[in-house]
């Protein structure tokens, strides 16, 4: 029975450390496995996705260890098969990267087909045509993507849409291609940065990450390196709203200020306090919540995985505010449940029109994906009254012991397992 049980009304207050970042994580452990040399990967968040990663290397012959809970210590000297069908990769939409890794380093993989959360359309389309590019076949055959080549040359690759997934991928391939790539449109994400620079410190030859053209120099092979992970600026973010719709003063720490910056301006839009330093957001809501629009755009925009918190805190902020989510198709599931709590909330298409109400009352949810489950998480928060939300282990493919660090920060949260734990529960919050 797994969920959160969550008594509303509590301000959050204090100091928060944000981990690393989950999508740069995923996508660089896949990387680790492009040398046959020992890689040290730091700030590595401790997370159900992470762990699957992890699992999948092992199950094809890559020895992983963990000298302490953030570290992870690679060594893919021996890969004894080219297959990651591992059961509980197909649940991951970041198995992908698998592909663009083994593909770059043994010019073979034959990976799952992605799963993730079910937030609408997610292609794969413009990674096979990018793999097609540099020379390789791809197909679909019994439940995997195959993709093979005698050998990776550069290629100009220009993408149809923005998809960090795909610039990502992209980026592997070619880092061991003959030649030169071009990767236009490429997307512009912190955790593109990421993995670009952990690429470079194994070696690689990559410029331009973190503008809309990277170009990549193939070379023939890569070393070991000991990497430190990037902040995640979604968890941030999420403890960020998190202030703003319990009325809190929290600051947190270990994260890049300017990763958060459209981010930190919305929440200045809406009436709270943002101070930034060198590491950490302080982020005050003292004055009632005003109106806003919010269009959900990729990087230096608004993210899409911010979405939900962002709605969640406008459904208590005075007047009409709209959300318009430009990059997923599905992702306002959550909605209902935000009814169910006294929001007061109209979808059409891909738009929200949100008339702020006074508060939200506690009420017995399920979360639909991981940055929705977040953002109802908030809500019950600032709810009053008790709330429970099931499907918790969503939350938990993104959200390292969100419960402890809430907890830390004065909020009434705990994990249950049984009806009895969840009387226990409501008896100690009265």
């Amino acid at each position: 029975m797994e969920q959160y049980a969550i008594k509303g009304g509590n301000p959050l207050v204090g100091e928060v450390e944000i981990g690393g970042a989950k999508n740069a994580a995923l996508a660089i452990l896949a990387a680790a496995a492009m040398t046959e040399e020992t890689v040290i990967i730091e700030n590595v968040p401790d997370l159900r996705d992470t762990m699957v990663m992890l699992q999948a290397m092992k199950s094809i012959g890559i020895q992983v260890e963990k000298p302490d809970r953030h570290t992870v210590k690679i060594n893919a000297g021996v890969v004894n098969n080219l297959i990651v069908e591992d059961d509980s990769i197909k649940k991951i939409r970041a198995s992908y990267y698998f592909l663009g890794a083994l593909l770059g380093k043994y010019k073979k993989a034959e990976v799952a087909l992605p799963g993730g959360c079910n937030i609408g359309l997610r292609p794969i389309d413009q990674h096979i045509k990018g793999f097609r590019a540099l020379g390789a076949n791809v197909r679909i055959e019994h439940g995997l993507i195959i993709t093979e080549a005698d050998r990776l040359i550069g290629s100009h690759i220009y993408l149809d849409v923005v998809t960090v997934g795909a610039t990502i991928n992209i980026m592997l391939a070619a880092a061991m291609a003959e030649g030169q790539t071009i990767i236009e449109n490429a997307a512009k994400e912190p955790h593109v940065v990421d993995v670009a620079n952990f690429l470079n410190s194994m070696g690689a030859s990559i410029k331009g990450a973190g503008t809309d053209v990277i170009r990549i120099k193939g070379v023939p092979r890569l070393h070991g390196t000991e990497y430190a992970i990037i902040p995640d600026q979604i968890e941030a973010g999420t403890f960020m709203f998190a202030a703003a719709v319990t009325r809190g003063d929290v600051t947190v720490k270990n994260v890049i200020p300017k990763h958060l910056e459209s981010i930190s301006a919305k929440l200045e839009e809406i009436g709270c306090e943002v101070e930034e330093s060198d590491d950490a957001v302080r982020v005050v809501a003292a004055k009632p919540l005003t109106h806003t629009h919010v269009k959900t755009l990729p990087y230096p925009g608004f993210p899409t995985d911010m979405q939900p918190q962002i709605t969640v805190a406008l459904g208590l902020s005075r007047g009409t505010s709209i959300v318009t989510e430009s990059i997923f198709e599905n992702r306002f599931k959550y909605v209902d449940e935000l009814t169910r709590m006294g929001a007061s909330i109209k979808v059409e298409s891909n738009t929200a029109i949100i008339d702020g109400v006074a508060r939200y009352t506690g009420a017995s949810l399920t979360a639909p994906d991981l940055r929705a489950g977040a953002a109802l998480v908030t809500a019950a928060l600032a709810a009053e009254g008790i709330s429970t939300i099931d499907d918790i282990k969503f939350i938990e493919r993104g959200y390292e012991d969100f419960p402890q660090k809430l907890q830390s920060l004065g909020a009434q949260i705990e994990k249950v397992n049984t009806e009895r734990e969840l009387q226990k529960f409501r008896l100690k919050v009265g």
